[in-house]
């Protein structure tokens, strides 16, 4: 790839330092990330002008959250485009273009490392703990950098151009949780969290393609999405195994409580790591209430509002095709602080017992990481995973998760996209027809935590 001088890069990327506003035109030729320059085409080789593979693009941007406007189409092909943002959250499903046709979608992202801001505690006194302790398997990943990252995929992906702007008047929702709800990095793992930010995203009518000077077309009018503020964050701070305990213990909550603002909300799963710590004072009615308990009282303390979400089912079929209960007592457990603190709940428990029991005993393994011997060229085993979702899983329990709100005539189903239609687990999609273009970033071993 050729490298451009710093004045021609300035020349091709126009960045409005003053307006705090960074546009990209990638119908123009854009470098490799680097920290100097501080944008550019990063994870896997730059695309090509003619190139139809998946490419990804980083920003170096502070922690917050960005209103992102994306331009999709090309004036010489067809386009079929895919997009994702850090480590896999779906934001844009399957966006087909014509020859010369432009979709526009704007879409609220937050970005954030390890480092903790000072805060006032809820004793009202200042707090500076240390940085967020990631697992090993965080180190480096694209979930916690200086950057954020984009992800162009599927058949034909068509970027005309994106535009980023810090967004501070977002309403940020923060997920807390396991490995049903992280943002898996690699294939083919996916859980339902890095799911949910595709059902929060405005999209505009076809547009056709822009003037010779840069202008609108004659009669067009700008798409309001790229003047429209304060949408919806979400902000996945969920790592497989953790436990309610071992989440504050890495800060997590700290990290959270430095950047909350009133009216965020905080979701919380938890129980599948739970349940299986050993000890004093262990199990459903006590470390885990307890915790639950502070993650309510830090939460409200900063004018927060928090929701409970049971824990997703294992795929455990008796003799007659029901899923048998693994949980023990924690999903009840969840119930008994939410009642008492007034807590909303999302019962996912029930929700994905009857989701599993309507695909039956064999469908059901098309919501998990079951795939045979070969499915992928990298694969050096089979996959027989029952509590790990695979991105078409994880699709269906992030729809749960948007009903369970619906049905708490949640605030937050008014940032819903204009395309969102309601589920029923009872009636799932076909697995067959559900659209998923692979990334090309992959790992065999399985997430910790069951």
């Amino acid at each position: 790839m050729r490298i451009f001088s710093i004045l021609s890069l300035l020349v091709l990327c126009a960045v409005d330092m003053t307006a705090q506003t960074m546009s990209y035109d990638l119908t123009k030729q854009q470098p490799v990330y680097s920290e100097t320059v501080g944008y550019g085409y990063d994870v896997v080789e730059a695309p090509t002008a003619k190139s139809v593979s998946p490419f990804y693009f980083s920003v170096k941007v502070p922690d917050g959250n960005y209103r992102v406007s994306v331009r999709l189409g090309n004036k010489k092909r067809e386009g079929e485009t895919t997009v994702r943002a850090e480590s896999r959250r779906m934001i844009i499903e399957k966006c087909v273009t014509k020859k010369g046709e432009y979709r526009d979608f704007s879409f609220v992202i937050n970005k954030r490392c390890v480092d903790i801001p000072s805060f006032k505690g809820i004793d009202g006194k200042d707090t500076q703990p240390d940085k967020v302790r990631i697992k090993p398997g965080e180190v480096g990943s694209l979930t916690w950098d200086e950057k954020l990252t984009f992800e162009f995929n599927g058949a034909s992906p068509c970027v005309q151009s994106i535009t980023i702007e810090p967004d501070t008047t977002a309403t940020t929702v923060f997920l807390c949780g396991n490995s049903t709800v992280v943002d898996q990095g690699k294939e083919p793992w996916a859980s339902w969290g890095q799911m949910f930010p595709r059902w929060f995203v405005e999209q505009s009518r076809p547009l056709p393609p822009p003037s010779p000077v840069g202008r609108e077309p004659e009669g067009e009018k700008k798409s309001p999405v790229k003047e429209k503020l304060g949408g919806l964050s979400i902000a996945n701070y969920a790592e497989s195994g953790l436990t309610a305990t071992s989440f504050m213990a890495q800060n997590r909550l700290e990290k959270i409580m430095s950047v909350i603002k009133e009216g965020d909300y905080v979701i919380c799963e938890f129980g599948h790591n739970d349940e299986k710590e050993k000890g004093p004072g262990t199990g459903a009615w006590y470390h885990y209430t307890v915790a639950l308990k502070k993650f309510v009282d830090m939460v409200r303390a900063k004018k927060g509002n928090i929701i409970f979400c049971t824990p997703t089912q294992r795929r455990f079929f008796d003799a007659e095709g029901k899923i048998k209960n693994t949980h023990g007592d924690f999903p009840a457990a969840m119930k008994a602080v939410a009642e008492r603190e007034n807590v909303p709940v999302i019962d996912l428990n029930a929700e994905t017992k009857t989701l599993f029991e309507a695909m039956g005993t064999e469908g059901s393994k098309h919501l998990l990481v079951h795939y045979p011997m070969g499915t992928f060229p990298w694969q050096e085993k089979k996959f027989s995973d029952n509590t790990h979702f695979n991105p078409f899983g994880a699709y269906e329990v992030s729809k749960l998760v948007v009903m369970g709100l619906k049905q708490l005539n949640s605030p937050l189903v008014k940032h819903l996209s204009s395309d969102w239609t309601d589920f029923s687990p009872s009636k799932p999609d076909d697995w067959q027809s559900f659209y998923w273009p692979l990334s090309p970033v992959y790992d065999g071993k399985k997430p910790d935590g069951n």
